[in-house]
């Protein structure tokens, strides 16, 4: 007998109308998933608190509506690149290519329409025994601007060890850059509690520096030590404790929204990048990849304008834990180069693993 279930359900259609699914991944455990085919977007995920009550953990909507037009990357995929690029100038060997730019002159997330904004055709595949959630895309040569056909494969698939994972699979006609990431907003203390912050959620990343930032949040392509530092998360500490800190770099982002440089073993192992604990809940958030940086952004520029599942999404009322390549890697030579060439498959894989204290 499968311990794991997958269910498709209608989630509406686009202005073209164009039918989206929802489907949703449930283990013995009681934890489930929902994932739609639009954007890839992980729309609920409940999981158990300490005293064996489910709630929903992440931030988004109740229909499909907002996330076409006003959602800030609510549980989407990300693509063609994760972050930003400066001036949305994309070197690729010999040649600059000029992206379309969506973030105050700069390229953001993989354009305006990036891959948090398309249809993926949907699968349902065994893997090791259990089903999973296969996603699929082709992103034609063009694409935002990115040369090359880009055919991309992201599997979602759920384990009776309250494990999420997420891998990705892609590969081009023609050289071009690839960054991909999954931007879900989490708030362990759940969605019952409709005016929570994060503020008290306790957080461990496991990196020794980040790469700073200049203006528009562009790195400056250096290396600073979190060494005493507001950005010491080596260990556990509120993500609220040194928020307002008289940091150049805290006020730039407006709070935390910056790639922290994750030690590895390994270029490609995977292992764990931060751990997440909620004091009152006794959620635990743990969460694994095999790329080489972290983006922790603090839910800054939610400013309750938007609501849904019943609550606004007040300031700092979710957080973002984004496995991820360097932001503007192709412009700094010091970064791990993200070029992919013809011939070479693009791989990574990020888990979000659940537990209570």
């Amino acid at each position: 007998m499968k311990n794991i279930t997958i269910t498709e359900s209608p989630f509406g259609r686009l202005d073209d109308g164009t039918p989206i699914s929802l489907f949703t991944l449930g283990n013995s455990k009681g934890m489930r998933v929902s994932v739609s085919n639009f954007g890839g977007v992980i729309t609920n995920l409940f999981c158990a608190d300490k005293n064996g009550e489910f709630a929903d953990v992440v931030l988004g909507f109740d229909t499909l509506a907002p996330y076409q037009s006003q959602s800030p990357y609510f549980g989407a995929l990300i693509g063609r690149f994760g972050n930003r690029i400066a001036k949305g100038i994309l070197p690729v060997q010999n040649k600059k290519i000029l992206l379309d730019v969506n973030d105050n002159g700069n390229h953001l997330h993989g354009g305006l329409y990036g891959f948090d904004k398309v249809t993926w055709r949907p699968f349902i595949e065994t893997v090791d025994g259990e089903p999973a959630l296969v996603l699929q895309y082709l992103s034609r040569d063009g694409d935002q601007g990115y040369p090359g056909n880009l055919t991309v494969e992201v599997t979602y698939q759920l384990t009776d060890n309250n494990v999420l994972y997420t891998r990705y699979r892609a590969t081009t006609d023609m050289a071009t850059h690839v960054n991909l990431t999954q931007h879900s907003y989490f708030n362990l203390i759940g969605s019952q509690h409709s005016d929570s912050n994060v503020l008290n959620h306790q957080l461990m990343i496991n990196a020794n520096s980040i790469t700073p930032v200049g203006a528009g949040l562009i790195p400056t392509g250096e290396f600073a030590d979190v060494a005493n530092t507001p950005f010491d998360f080596r260990s556990r500490k509120a993500i609220g404790k040194d928020i307002n800190a008289n940091n150049n770099q805290l006020l730039l982002g407006r709070g935390y929204d910056h790639n922290f440089v994750l030690n590895k073993t390994a270029a490609k192992a995977f292992e764990l990048a931060a751990r997440v604990e909620e004091p009152a809940t006794g959620r635990v958030l743990e969460v694994k990849t095999t790329e080489p940086g972290l983006q922790f952004y603090s839910g800054n520029f939610l400013d309750g304008t938007l609501q849904g599942k019943g609550r606004v999404f007040n300031h700092r009322s979710g957080f973002c834990l984004e496995p991820q390549h360097f932001p503007d890697a192709p412009n700094q030579p010091n970064f791990p180069s993200t070029l992919l060439l013809p011939g070479e498959e693009y791989t990574s894989t990020m888990s979000f693993e659940f537990s209570t204290l």
